[in-house]
């Protein structure tokens, strides 16, 4: 019995790892993504964001801060294939003999004007793998709406005010429509009525407060959404054991990339783990969202099994005993596909 109808999940997201060379060089992700998460391995820089929908003319963003999107950090152009670092104003994403890992998600490619909610928004949406960028002005007016274009309702959305200093706003399905968390901060659930005026998404709208972080009034706002698909993807909570036997979390699927948060406590890192860093247990070398460190292998964080993933360690990070942790998940190879071929452990 099939778990998904996405057999190759590398056509939808993928990680790739590459060499900076303070030339233009074009990275193959083997789709054109609308979606690019940048980060240094090797060196201490910020972590660069962009997207399709805002297009190559308009700068990073940074998940580990408040800014506005930086006009000077910018892509060179999205590719049938991939996308082209630039020759200068290179720092971020391109610094000579600098590793970096780049994480790309497939949208729906050119985005439409969506009219489904009181905020005519701009959509760039894939409801085969349930991911979505939107952009819309904010009006500053609790109970305003926007379309997200998914068709079904989404688990996990990142919020950002582009045009001013505003943290970022964080939604998962596990904490509920009332708490939120912060990509750039290390803070745990906070409760905040003006983040989704305390309304649960449904499978065309999102509905925002009037706090400046989600919908300050004449501002521009990004929102990156995804929804859950069987086989590719998983938005879900676990609670830590506090053991090297850790926790087994159930996905459904191989992981090629987990996103991790300790979301009962303060002061605990967003864990980045991925399949490229690391190719064989345990999954260890970690990013950090809210940081700007460089990549660290202190911790057998994890094991990426064939249905999920196994903490291995009693890191506060990942498995405190007693502690809540949300995260987020997507595919290598789903445990079965429409193929009838199962995925195999590492």
């Amino acid at each position: 019995m099939a778990y998904t109808t996405i057999n190759k999940p590398s056509d939808y997201f993928n990680t790739v790892l590459y060499t900076g060379t303070q030339t233009q060089q074009t990275i193959n992700v083997s789709f054109q993504p609308d979606f690019v998460w940048i980060k240094s391995r090797s060196n201490t820089q910020v972590h660069a964001l962009f997207d399709a929908v805002r297009g190559v003319s308009i700068g990073a963003l940074q998940s580990n801060a408040t800014a506005a999107e930086n006009a000077n950090q910018k892509l060179v152009a999205y590719t049938s294939t991939g996308f082209t670092l630039p020759s200068v104003n290179y720092e971020w994403t391109n610094t000579t003999g600098w590793n970096f890992a780049s994480w790309n998600w497939l949208a729906g490619g050119t985005a439409s004007s969506n009219s489904d909610g009181s905020i005519t928004s701009t959509v760039s949406a894939n409801t085969t793998s349930g991911f979505s960028v939107v952009s819309y002005t904010g009006n500053g007016t609790s109970g305003a709406t926007i379309g997200h274009g998914l068709g079904v309702v989404p688990k996990f959305i990142l919020f950002k005010n582009r045009s001013q200093i505003r943290g970022w706003a964080v939604h998962h399905a596990s904490l509920g429509y009332l708490q939120f968390l912060a990509l750039n901060e290390t803070i745990e659930a906070q409760n905040n009525i003006g983040m989704l005026n305390n309304t649960a998404p449904t499978s065309t709208l999102i509905t925002l407060g009037n706090t400046d972080r989600v919908n300050e009034s004449s501002q521009n706002h990004i929102a990156y959404c995804f929804a859950e698909v069987k086989g590719f993807s998983k938005f879900g909570s676990y609670t830590g054991n506090g053991n090297a036997d850790g926790t087994f979390v159930y996905t459904g699927f191989k992981p090629a990339w987990v996103l991790i948060k300790q979301s009962s406590a303060a002061l605990e890192e967003w864990q980045l783990l991925d399949n490229k860093r690391n190719t064989f247990n345990p999954t260890n070398t970690a990013l950090f969202p809210s940081s700007n460190a460089a990549e660290n292998s202190g911790n057998d964080r994890s094991d990426f099994l064939s249905n999920g993933f196994k903490c291995r360690s009693s890191s506060a990070g990942v498995n405190s005993s007693g502690s809540t942790y949300i995260y987020m998940a997507f595919a290598e190879n789903p445990l079965v596909g429409t193929n009838n071929i199962p995925a195999t452990a590492r």
